[in-house]
């Protein structure tokens, strides 16, 4: 990078907290600071809730994902939009209605407080884990890619949204998330531009888009019934539904959101808006990576893109068999734009033989890059090297946008674009840090430590708090960089706990005999449940989608019957 670039992603960090700590002014109460005093519009909730789902693991693992597979991902989120209405028309009027800070404080109304604490605990320990990876993406990305000191990446990126969370509160989150989605999506569409312009003269954007099928990256959809296939329809449509309801409609860091919002009605329009933005936003960051597939093929890449680890090889013993295997990646590689460039040309009677030849030629670059990734194995003892996804070794796919951008962008596009990867880290960081304090303020300080205290104070604690989570979320990042594909990893935290959340809220709302000790007993079997399922060896390959359905079925099934079984507790639903 160069003085111009460093320049443009210090501007953002200054603006974007400079914005933050304007809003300090309309956090001077507890609502305020929590809710914004339930004032803000629709539209500016909604592009909230889409900047704290985009974080920086989606803007730079998906764009890996569509490079080294392609569309397929974009099948994740298939249960989006029918999860959005049904949160519509249930849960958002009927939080907004209860008044409440949190969505675990009905639990409380509707069964005891020990379910709604565990819920409360269950969530902090999920969220406040979670905060750790999506600090901890792309602070070990930025800190190979720059060259930079790992802690000093993560201090970079987490204490400035730290310190904006804890002085403005939901405000600073909700209007610096705005500003951060525009920085984001422009980021996108500049560097798809990038990428369109940087193909040969010789082939056209119809022509790349040929190549890209022909190598499987455009297709978008997968029909088969498989569980242990992560993203197919069934398992986005099914799996996928029951982790968006848990996410949406159980999770703080988005239930936070619509309660900020100005009605009822404003709240819905927030949820509707993710419904029919975000697969297209989705789709936008995977094309995005296949379009770098596309200009890689045209482009010599790195055989391998973590350049950190291709360092340490070539400073090891078996530095003179990695410089000979990176010799003949060159070569595959020209072989390989050879064949690309006759596919890309070809006419319909040609296409057969020319498909060949690509297939063929891909195939052998691949099979260099998978032993180089043994030797990078033996060498650093990284045993994630053994994983590959589509034809990359899967700890290089987080690697693979960086690199372009840092590599191939102009001056200024490349501040940019580094500077988007911040904005998408810190609008999912400050979301996450501002739902974690409220939690633990408003479930477990101020419900069950000091009931009575003033603004005022429970203010200095919300601070506090943030600061707490914020501290803990580095020192997580900096304990979570041996992770696979950063995209699933978030996921997959998440799936271990949300079935299980969505199921106490279904028992609360849909089980009318449905009493607290049943509640309680169903929450800890779903974890439970969930916990065997994920670590059990024989269920090893099942996708983690199938995870969120389990969970909701064991509490609610135990749960109903743990109610009917107990002697005492509420059996009317309130």
């Amino acid at each position: 990078m160069r003085t111009f670039d460093w320049l443009v992603v210090a501007a953002y960090l200054v603006w974007i907290v400079y914005d933050g700590l304007k809003r300090t002014k309309s956090a001077n109460e507890v609502e305020g600071y929590f809710l914004a005093n339930r004032s803000l519009p629709w539209w500016a909730v909604g592009l909230s809730v889409m900047a704290t789902q985009l974080s920086a693991i989606t803007l730079v693992g998906a764009t890996g994902q569509g490079y080294a597979d392609g569309m397929r991902f974009v099948q994740f989120y298939f249960g989006l939009p029918l999860a959005m209405v049904i949160l519509s028309v249930t849960l958002v009027p009927f939080f907004y209605r209860a008044r409440v800070f949190t969505a675990y404080e009905y639990l409380e109304r509707r069964f005891d407080l020990k379910t709604r604490t565990l819920a409360s605990v269950l969530f902090l320990m999920s969220r406040g884990l979670s905060c750790g990876v999506i600090i901890a993406a792309p602070s070990v990305i930025l800190s190979i890619i720059l060259g930079w000191n790992l802690t000093l990446t993560i201090l970079a990126i987490g204490l400035p949204t730290a310190i904006y969370t804890m002085l403005g509160g939901v405000q600073a989150v909700t209007w610096t998330d705005v500003k951060q989605m525009a920085v984001i999506v422009g980021g996108l569409v500049a560097a798809v531009i990038a990428l369109i312009v940087g193909l040969p003269h010789e082939v056209g954007i119809s022509q790349a888009l040929h190549v890209a099928g022909a190598a499987g990256r455009l297709t978008a959809v997968d029909f088969r019934f498989d569980l242990n296939q992560t993203y197919t329809f069934w398992s986005g449509l099914i799996g996928g539904l029951f982790l968006m309801l848990s996410y949406f409609g159980c999770d703080q860091s988005q239930v936070q959101r619509y309660l900020t919002a100005k009605s009822v009605d404003e709240g819905r329009h927030s949820l509707l808006m993710s419904a029919f933005v975000k697969i297209p936003l989705q789709a936008l960051v995977l094309l995005t990576g296949v379009l770098v597939f596309v200009f890689y093929l045209f482009n010599q890449p790195p055989m391998l893109f973590n350049r950190e680890h291709a360092d340490k090889v070539r400073k090891s013993v078996r530095a003179g068999e990695y410089a000979a295997l990176d010799a003949d990646f060159s070569r595959a590689f020209e072989k390989r734009r050879e064949a690309t460039t006759a596919l890309a040309a070809s006419n319909e009677d040609e296409r057969a033989a020319a498909r060949q030849a690509f297939d063929a030629a891909g195939a052998e670059v691949k099979g260099i890059r998978l032993r180089a990734a043994e030797i990078v194995r033996d060498v650093t003892g990284d045993d994630r090297y053994k994983q590959v996804t589509g034809d990359t070794p899967t700890p290089d796919v987080n690697y693979v946008f960086p690199t372009f951008v840092t590599t191939r962008l102009p001056m200024g596009l490349v501040g940019l674009m580094i500077a988007a990867i911040f904005a998408a880290a810190m609008s999912s960081i400050a979301a996450e840090l501002n739902s974690l304090a409220t939690s633990t303020v408003i479930d477990i300080y101020r419900r069950m430590i000091r009931p009575e205290g003033t603004d005022a104070h429970y203010l200095r604690v919300s601070r506090l708090a943030t600061g707490f989570w914020g501290l803990f979320a580095c020192a997580v990042a900096t304990f979570a960089t041996g992770l696979g594909s950063l995209i699933e990893v978030v996921n997959r935290f998440g799936s271990f706990f949300y079935g299980s959340l969505l199921g106490v809220f279904v028992l609360a709302i849909a089980v009318r005999r449905a009493n607290g000790t049943g509640a309680f007993v169903g929450l800890l079997a779903g974890i439970a449940a969930v916990a065997t399922f994920a670590l059990h060896p024989s269920t090893k390959g099942v996708s983690f989608l199938w995870q969120n359905p389990l969970g909701v079925i064991v509490v609610v099934a135990v749960g109903t019957v743990a109610s009917l079984a107990a002697t005492g507790g509420n059996v009317e639903r309130t």
